[in-house]
């Protein structure tokens, strides 16, 4: 590594990027700065000093170590960005501030680097919070897959907002709040050796505006989550388990594009075990889902919500599907890892 500027297009990480000397500290600025800068950042600490509102503040952290590191509507790094943000608002909280920490493996090609962290900057502006401190690290070749990342956020809770799974009763509505699977099916459409070709894009984005929205029209929410890892079964599964009732879906209620459908029956997968990383799940009072719903379809992320069931009294706290044929099955916990390194 000489002391020249970065050559971003054929340039690859080396272990000095991550050496605490000249070079990590020219990437930090010729890469890192010049896509993630604000005032937080230029203050160069090691740290991010902010003053908040009172109230009840939420803190989320989350590791990403999807592959492939971009898939059709999205990359690793937009992902990092919404995954936590959509983690700190399933509190019903107003996500304010993020940490980003780094993992580079020696030889991942620098231009790969520079698009996962100008996806960063763009996904944290567009979303209104700010990438306030982070950290990089590198490590030998074959240790890291290429790159990892690790977000942290931190948001503040409105008033009079109790959100979650514990809070779920008996006739509650289920809503859900648009098509389900397509990060899943986006992210196998690129993995290398499947044989299988989609035009389906990854619903990846920040659903703080859709649930401030939300709890502000419907401030009784009883709980919100966000449908990644496991799909919509773990979702409603944690909740269920949480608040000790059972719940009853209709199948012919949770929309399903044609395209992922396709793909899911092609490789055996049920939709409701994808991961999506746009979407979320919510419960709330019966008598308040109609102004939910209409709430939620005033939001581009939530033009397509739908009731898809209704919590039941059950001991067990089973989740229920009631089929198009008027039969009923369990909607179990996923099973093992059937989609691997999806988020």
């Amino acid at each position: 590594m000489t002391d020249s500027a970065l050559d971003l297009e054929n340039g690859r990480v080396e272990l000095g990027h991550g050496g605490g000397g000249r070079a990590m500290a020219r990437l930090v600025d010729e890469l890192f700065r010049a896509h993630l800068d604000n005032p937080f950042l230029a203050e160069g600490n090691d740290f991010g000093a902010f003053d908040v509102p009172g109230g009840r503040m939420v803190m989320s952290t989350d590791g990403h170590v999807i592959q492939p590191l971009f898939f059709p509507g999205g990359d690793i790094g937009s992902l990092a960005v919404h995954g936590t943000i959509n983690d700190v608002s399933m509190a019903g909280a107003r996500p304010l501030y993020l940490a980003l920490g780094l993992v580079l493996e020696e030889g991942l090609p620098l231009r790969d680097l520079a698009a996962v962290v100008e996806s960063v900057g763009r996904a944290a502006r567009a979303a209104g919070v700010p990438v306030v401190t982070g950290d990089t690290k590198v490590v030998e070749r074959g240790k890291a897959d290429g790159l990892y990342i690790t977000t942290t956020g931190v948001g503040l809770v409105p008033p009079g907002v109790e959100v979650g799974g514990a809070n779920a009763r008996p006739g509650d509505a289920v809503v859900l709040s648009g098509p389900i699977g397509e990060h899943g099916v986006a992210v196998l459409s690129r993995r290398e050796g499947l044989g299988f070709e989609s035009d389906v894009v990854s619903d990846s984005a920040p659903l703080h505006g859709l649930v401030s929205r939300m709890v502000e029209a419907v401030p009784e929410l009883r709980c919100l989550r966000d449908p990644t890892r496991g799909g919509v079964a773990a979702a409603l599964n944690e909740i269920a388990q949480q608040s000790g009732v059972g719940m009853l879906l209709r199948e012919s209620a949770i929309p399903v594009r044609a395209p992922v459908r396709g793909a899911c029956e092609l490789l055996g997968l049920d939709p409701l075990h994808v991961a999506n990383e746009g979407r979320l799940v919510a419960v709330c009072p019966p008598g308040r889902v109609d102004a939910l719903l209409a709430t939620m379809q005033t939001h581009p992320l939530g033009r397509d919500a739908v009731r898809i069931g209704e919590m039941v009294h059950d001991d067990h706290g089973f989740v229920e599907l009631e089929t198009a044929y008027g039969g009923r099955h369990l909607v179990d916990w996923l099973s093992g890892e059937a989609l691997p390194r999806i988020c």
